[in-house]
């Protein structure tokens, strides 16, 4: 049994906030139709409508891969904290 003194991590940290943001944004993005619901301004000949959708793919990747480094470093560390 743990001892009443003894520290525990929090378990909303700064980190899993942005973790939590990186998830989701594309969420937010594209179940807000309304924003991107409309074929001008075209990207090379491309309604906005789809490159609008495209380029979230791109940015969904990226803030996937930040989420997870994020997620690794505070593992790393609520690892390193309970075995000091």
């Amino acid at each position: 049994m743990p001892d009443e003194n003894e520290a525990k991590p929090p378990t909303v940290t700064p980190a899993r906030v942005v973790i939590g943001i990186c998830l989701a944004a594309p969420f937010v993005a594209m179940l807000w139709v309304s924003s991107y619901a409309r074929i001008e301004p075209k990207f090379i000949g491309i309604p906005f409508f789809y490159w609008y959708q495209m380029l979230w793919v791109v940015i969904s990747t990226a803030l996937t891969m930040v989420a997870y480094q994020l997620w690794r470093r505070d593992q790393r560390a609520r690892r390193k904290g309970a075995s000091a």
